[in-house]
């Protein structure tokens, strides 16, 4: 068994150490805040007290929540302690923090592989996620066996890390497009007076049969939003990220600016801002002057 770091002990990363652990490994573990490494460490993991004693077991992962935390963390000095290892990014960032990250690890001779996933905390629970990997082979290679323990399958995208990046993004935006379809189609369904359930079934039981649309479309006939499984705010960060990229390659995207008002207006109100990100659901069940783009 190996000595591996892990990074960020939020609900996702929390979950994929445990895989870690059930594998055998000893597991070391960093995060800012102290209750989840509590949590492991009872459990068998090893707490590492910053950064670079995680990253210095020469097999590492990192789940840290958006592009500011992962470049705060994963800094030059940090990462110079896992010189001659490999490091897997495993969260959700840009294409492009993607790519100063490659380099500050490639500078200090630490090969990187950028590897977000598909998946929600449950699905990490069970060790089944979907890692979609971009990056340096070698380091893809040596994390292989220990994406096999997170996830169901491991999708390899290319040799730039960025490539990864931009998949989950594009993964993502399709999931807002299958939220605001069925927010609208269930709509036009209830106000015929169909039963929303019965209407989510017939979808997916027919032509949209699939994970998003039959728990998503579950969520969105019952307005049942709790426990959040990914929040409006990343949601709409996501369309931001894929809104930048399709004007760096030269084109645009024709709903972003419609989507856009849909989330603003989901994150003003109080009783939606906290939900799982189906609640946009209700912005079109319940719409404002402020989606109107009169």
């Amino acid at each position: 068994m190996a000595d591996v770091g892990f990074l960020g002990l939020g609900t996702m990363g929390l979950a994929m150490a445990r895989q870690l652990l059930s594998g055998g490994h000893a597991v070391v573990v960093w995060n800012r805040s102290p209750q989840a490494i509590e949590t492991l460490v009872a459990e068998g993991a090893i707490e590492a007290h910053t950064p670079s004693e995680a990253l210095a077991t020469g097999a590492s992962f990192s789940m840290l929540a958006n592009d500011a935390a992962a470049e705060a963390v994963l800094t030059p000095s940090a990462v110079s302690a896992a010189r001659g290892g490999f490091h897997a990014n495993m969260a959700s960032v840009s294409p492009e923090c993607g790519t100063r990250l490659h380099k500050v690890f490639n500078d200090v001779g630490v090969s990187y592989v950028s590897s977000p996933v598909l998946g929600r905390p449950t699905v990490a629970a069970a060790g089944e996620l979907n890692i979609l990997v971009a990056g340096d082979v070698a380091a893809a290679e040596a994390a292989q066996p220990f994406f096999d323990l997170m996830g169901k399958k491991t999708w390899p995208l290319g040799t730039q890390p960025s490539q990864a990046n931009t998949a989950k993004v594009a993964v993502n935006l399709n999931i807002i497009h299958a939220i605001q379809a069925l927010a609208e189609s269930v709509t036009l369904a209830e106000g015929a007076g169909i039963d929303a359930e019965d209407f989510v079934e017939l979808l997916t039981n027919t032509l949209f049969g699939g994970v998003v649309y039959s728990g998503y479309g579950r969520m969105i006939a019952q307005s049942s939003y709790l426990p959040q499984g990914f929040s409006l705010e990343l949601g709409l960060k996501d369309l931001t990220l894929a809104t930048g990229i399709a004007s760096s390659q030269g084109s645009s995207l024709a709903t972003s600016a419609a989507l856009a008002n849909v989330f603003a207006e989901a994150l003003s109100r109080p009783d939606l801002a906290d939900l799982d990100w189906a609640a946009l659901a209700e912005v079109a069940r319940e719409p404002s002057v402020g989606t109107n783009p009169e």
